[in-house]
């Protein structure tokens, strides 16, 4: 077989085996819709705090999610040339049978709401604002910076609720390779981690080139600062909650790698739906922030899936695609504000 022959099979497989799926119809089809709404409600001018942004017009604040999403599927692509020489993990073999599978599943997704909400409420009787998988001023900044104390309690209850609770609970039943928490295959997944990590960290920069406002001292005494406090507060509960014990357990009861990719972004889209810059004062606020929401984190969530499932290690993506880029590349300056690191 020519290359050129190859290139046409290989795009036939991709289109029968990925775009034609129904889930993928139905969610281009919703994405459009999604934006299509955001223009009939905004009139040209979103409702958000989010001083990171401010720069650019409606039109590119709109635009923006769905060029995520063609990074996003970029990304995908490099991934899978990255994996395609290894043997791929049984991620489906690392969940119970199928009922008990769709009993944890809906466990889990309900603990998980009532954190949610826990977070919503706690935030405010404490005197600062609700939060979720995210902490005011993340990646896009906000015109009140949080306190310490909001950081430290954002983290705090995250990392118990998000990321303690549900590990003890169900490493009491399952071993680290069945919640993708070890590699099998060291030496591949550290090329992805790194392949990966450098094109997200230039893609960052170049969306949010906050730190090259900071001095490099600056920068050297908040980076390590912001990795600690954003992996407790975020990176590890994202990881535990849907990485290790969700995921499994989505390709289990799909049997479908591409459901359980939509999924992946659905769940991580879901964990952010009270942001910072939200507004919830009017109706029409409301939808704004939640259809903004999804179109945001639905991408992301679906390469950190994506990631996990062709790794069997869900490391790969805190490491590669959290922790580093977007967070210490583009929070550090956030963090060091907070704590006075200047």
């Amino acid at each position: 077989m020519t290359a050129a022959q190859w290139q046409v099979s290989w795009a036939g497989r991709f289109i029968h085996n990925v775009l034609l799926r129904p889930a993928v119809l139905v969610a281009a089809i919703l994405w459009i819709v999604a934006n299509v709404v955001v223009l009939l409600l905004a009139n040209g001018r979103l409702p958000f705090d989010r001083p990171a942004l401010a720069s650019m017009s409606f039109a590119q604040q709109v635009a923006l999610p769905s060029l995520g999403l063609v990074e996003v599927s970029l990304l995908m692509t490099v991934v899978y040339a990255l994996t395609s020489r290894r043997v791929i993990p049984d991620i489906a073999a690392r969940a119970p049978e199928r009922s008990q599978a769709a009993r944890e599943t809906a466990a889990l997704l309900g603990y998980a709401g009532l954190g949610q909400i826990g977070g919503w409420l706690l935030g405010p009787a404490l005197g600062y604002r609700s939060f979720s998988f995210h902490i005011a001023g993340t990646l896009v900044g906000c015109s009140t910076p949080p306190s310490i104390g909001e950081v430290w309690t954002w983290a705090i209850y995250n990392f118990i609720v998000f990321a303690v609770v549900p590990y003890a609970w169900f490493r009491r039943r399952y071993s680290a390779t069945q919640l993708n928490l070890q590699s099998t295959d060291r030496r591949n997944d550290l090329l992805v981690i790194g392949v990966v990590g450098v094109i997200e960290v230039l893609v960052e920069v170049f969306t949010f080139p906050g730190i090259f406002k900071m001095s490099v001292r600056t920068f050297l005494v908040a980076a390590p600062f912001t990795l600690g406090v954003f992996s407790i507060g975020t990176v590890l509960p994202t990881m535990v909650l849907i990485y290790a014990i969700l995921v499994p357990r989505y390709l289990k009861l799909t049997g479908s790698t591409v459901t359980t990719v939509m999924l992946g972004g659905l769940t991580y889209a879901a964990m952010h739906f009270v942001e910072g810059w939200s507004v919830f004062t009017t109706s029409r606020n409301v939808a704004l922030s939640l259809i903004f929401v999804v179109l945001g984190y639905f991408g992301p969530g679906m390469i950190k899936t994506f990631l996990t499932l062709r790794t069997g290690n869900a490391w790969v993506h805190a490491i590669g695609y959290h922790a580093f880029a977007p967070h210490v590349m583009v929070d550090a300056p956030l963090m060091a504000k907070v704590f006075g690191l200047n």
